[in-house]
């Protein structure tokens, strides 16, 4: 069985597609140098789940070591590529731009010169959301240009996008982005506001909320995100064959690229959100309100209108029922 490389397997997104296309029987090879951009313990404890399945098998290494990228690659031979693995978060590429650049441009890079010469068949890979930048027409669509990023986190995944074009312009490759929008759920990101506020909130410390809570966001159940994905994997970008370069969208082509939004097109109020955690916790939250930051946004809501006529899917898990299943892990997994 030719094995599907999903890299950032560690991760929170990475280590859910990975146990879902395990569970689905697919042979998989992981790849995660685990890094300690946030608990490294929390990241082996998925990488410890996903080594009881006997079919999967796992890479520890850096995607910006180019020769050790080629040597997995040769090992495994992967016809498809789920290319998960980033440096995330808009606030730590405030202060560690030089992370974004070795791991989402030189790592991406890496990624496709070996998806080229080993001539693998479709490389799905992860956008983000923050590609929309300054963008204010809601909802936002794969149509619209992406042209004002507002950190360096959003513009190494608008590079992503380009250098996955070019790629698949000059050689062939089948290029499918996945702009996510705010993703949560269990075995979440602890720098992501979802958990910070769990965290605190049942230590009874005061919360951050940005913006003075004005602020919205398209929040994202994990495993709707996993299906978007499951579903696309099997369905090659190809080129469009009504492309005109004069009036066609960014986000089609006339090579065999593509990019989909993976949200769940119905935008959520920031202070909405904090009150059904709230509920769920049995708790209520001190809040600390304060300025927006710097590179971030006051509001995403996705259209997914492009991936429900590619694959007849999209997300559909309510915030409450989401939140709910997200304490349930967090109480067991942290024996609060």
């Amino acid at each position: 069985m030719t094995p599907i490389l999903v890299t950032g397997t560690a991760g929170f997104i990475g280590y859910h597609v990975a146990a879902r296309l395990l569970e689905d029987g697919h042979a998989v090879v992981g790849l995660d140098v685990v890094n300690a951009y946030y608990d490294p313990t929390l990241k082996e404890a998925r990488l410890a789940r996903l080594a009881a399945y006997p079919n999967y098998q796992h890479e520890r290494v850096d995607l910006a070591d180019a020769d050790a990228m080629r040597g997995v690659f040769a090992r495994h031979t992967p016809k498809r590529v789920i290319h998960l693995a980033a440096q995330a978060g808009v606030r730590h590429s405030l202060k560690h731009p030089e992370d974004y650049v070795q791991s989402n441009l030189v790592g991406f890079l890496n990624i496709l010169e070996c998806c080229r010469h080993g001539k693998v068949g479709h490389l799905l890979y992860a956008s983000s959301s923050s590609v929309y930048g300054s963008n204010r027409a809601m909802p936002f669509g794969e149509e619209q240009p992406v042209d004002h990023p507002l950190s360096i986190y959003a513009a190494t995944k608008k590079a992503n996008e380009g250098m996955a074009h070019a790629y698949a312009n000059l050689y062939g490759i089948p290029c499918t982005g996945l702009r996510f929008f705010t993703v949560y759920g269990p075995w979440g990101r602890p720098d992501m506001a979802l958990f910070l506020f769990t965290k605190a909130i049942l230590a009874g410390e005061p919360i951050d909320v940005f913006n003075h809570g004005e602020m919205s966001r398209d929040f994202t159940y994990v495993d709707d995100v996993v299906e978007g994905i499951v579903r696309l994997l099997d369905h090659p970008a190809k080129p469009d064959p009504d492309y005109d370069p004069v009036t066609a969208p960014p986000c089609t082509s006339h090579a065999p690229f593509r990019v989909f939004n993976i949200g769940h097109n119905a935008p959520v109020s920031l202070m909405d959100m904090i009150g059904t955690l709230e509920r769920c916790l049995g708790k209520e939250a001190d809040k600390r309100y304060l300025p927006m930051q710097p590179g971030d946004v006051a509001a995403t809501w996705a259209s997914t209108e492009r991936l429900r006529e590619a694959v007849g899917y999209e997300p559909d898990t309510a915030l409450d029922v989401g939140i709910a299943r997200f304490v349930a892990w967090y109480k067991a997994y942290y024996e609060v």
